[in-house]
């Protein structure tokens, strides 16, 4: 049974401080970590390894981004443990505008592993993928809710003897996540590059409590780029639309959702179309 999920936001990112930028994987809106992105990457595994034995995680899961691959991969390497890629760790992108077309899904982790050889995409297959029209803000709390209520059965049954589990994300599902475990929909939060986050399972309960939010006092530059959900909200959850990706208008969205129809059964979904 797990006891710990500990969740990371993503290091600095590369368009942060420049325009000219090419995706590794040419997939749009999915800028690389900058030299000081990665070396906070770094010092998050460092920190991992600081800590005994018994208290680090065992099972690494990482949204299928960039980003966050790069941020995955010290504490992967620092801890002999693969990588897992999950869809439903993904990126938060506001409503798509009517007519404008898809938000960018990234590659499976089958070919995603070229770029990343600590990434096991046998071993694991998402359970969960983010709708491409976008999500407000209830949306994102529900994608939340149900990424996190299959990743823990998921787990559980894939994975009964590891009790310590790490997540890598972004801001807005970091927070969305963080809300869901501690039950509190409005709880105030901002969330900078490489903090963490942990929440340890309350005993003989099925709720969670917060050792830490959003915390980063073992990054030598201390908190960047800080975002909390109330940057991007109207009122009442909603939030401004944002465009597509240019021809992408004709693309079908799928899978959305669940890929889980229950306990150990699984939904097949081609890996090379995703």
């Amino acid at each position: 049974m797990i006891e710990t999920i500990f969740i990371a936001r993503h290091g600095f990112r590369l368009n942060w401080i420049t325009p000219v930028w090419e995706s590794p994987t040419g997939l749009p809106r999915d800028p690389p970590l900058t030299a000081f992105g990665i070396a906070q990457a770094r010092e998050l595994a460092d920190h991992f390894l600081s800590m005994s034995e018994d208290q680090r995680p065992t099972l690494i899961f990482s949204s299928p981004y960039y980003r966050c691959l790069q941020t995955s991969q010290p504490s992967a390497q620092a801890l002999g443990q693969p990588i897992y890629v999950e869809h439903g760790l993904s990126e938060w992108y506001s409503p798509a505008a009517s007519g404008t077309g898809l938000h960018p899904r990234p590659v499976s982790a089958s070919i995603l592993k070229a770029y990343f050889s600590e990434i096991d995409p046998n071993a694991w297959s998402s359970v969960y993928y983010p709708t491409r029209k976008g999500e407000d803000v209830e949306q994102l709390q529900q994608r939340a809710h149900s990424v996190l209520s299959n990743l823990i059965s998921e787990i559980e049954t894939r994975f009964p003897n590891h009790k310590r589990v790490l997540l890598v994300s972004h801001a807005a599902t970091v927070i969305a996540f963080a809300r869901d475990l501690s039950g509190d929909k409005e709880l105030p939060l901002r969330v900078g590059c490489c903090t963490l986050s942990e929440f340890h399972r309350k005993e003989g309960e099925p709720t969670w409590e917060a050792k830490r939010l959003a915390e980063g006092d073992f990054l030598t530059g201390g908190i960047q780029r800080d975002w909390g959900l109330e940057d991007i909200q109207i009122a009442d959850g909603k939030v401004v639309e944002d465009a597509g990706v240019p021809g992408s208008e004709n693309e079908i969205d799928e899978p959305v959702g669940s890929v889980l129809r229950g306990e150990g059964d699984r939904v097949s979904v081609v890996a090379s179309s995703l």
